[in-house]
């Protein structure tokens, strides 16, 4: 069965709290930890052992003056991929990064099975997939060749239907958090009728809404 995701939102009289779940896939090695340590901790090695299974993050954003978002980074291990684990770790997710190796042509392959997993896994409340953004990663390092043009790289997106594209380096922190902001605006904007009814029918402030059927969720995910 497909998993319907929803975004946990705390509400109080001094504004409201998001919980996003957002996945970072990609092959083994592409540097989806070295993403999430750089845009988290603002931490770069140029060592990380292989992620085994899943890690998790999260980072606290001050969205606007009465919007905190808690967004939950999911670390999946490149070899996880098509497992009968990931529709697990894909639960509650409302949004995603397929991260690729510019300078390991095999890990762009991989990218549309990425995609197709989720979208077959995970759905907004509306049926429609999650939104996804695909990161270049390493960009800092020119490719031996270059595994498509710009030209090919828009056409690529639209077609499997990504949100949009960023040339990403966590050595020199290029473009990871303006590829995050853009994921959460557009979370934010897929989810945006399920916020608008929170906001109407939540009365209880202080209360967890959970825009599927008002009730505090029994499991919020990790807070880590």
């Amino acid at each position: 069965p497909s998993i319907r995701s929803y975004p946990l939102i705390r509400m109080s009289d001094s504004g409201k709290e998001f919980l996003f779940k957002v996945l970072v896939v990609g092959d083994i090695g592409v540097g989806k930890t070295s993403i999430i340590k750089r845009y988290v901790h603002n931490f770069f090695s140029g060592t990380y052992k292989s992620t085994i299974g899943v890690d998790f993050a999260l980072k606290v954003l001050n969205w606007d003056s009465d919007t905190i978002i808690r967004l939950q980074l999911w670390d999946i291990a490149g070899q996880e991929r098509f497992g009968n684990m990931t529709r697990v770790y894909y639960r509650e997710a409302v949004g995603a990064m397929v991260v690729y190796d510019v300078t390991r042509p095999q890990t762009f392959d991989a990218v549309q099975k990425w995609k197709t997993d989720i979208d077959n896994k995970v759905f907004l409340p509306d049926n429609n997939p999650i939104p996804c953004v695909l990161l270049a990663n390493k960009s800092d390092i020119t490719p031996s060749k270059q595994i498509k043009s710009d030209e090919e790289i828009e056409q690529y997106i639209q077609e499997n239907n990504f949100a949009q594209h960023f040339k990403t380096s966590a050595k020199e922190n290029k473009n990871i958090v303006e590829a995050a902001r853009f994921l959460v605006q557009k979370i934010i904007e897929a989810t945006k009728d399920i916020v608008e009814d929170a906001d109407k029918d939540d009365d209880d402030y202080g209360n967890t809404v959970s825009p599927n059927d008002r009730k505090p969720e029994e499991k919020e995910g990790c807070h880590c």
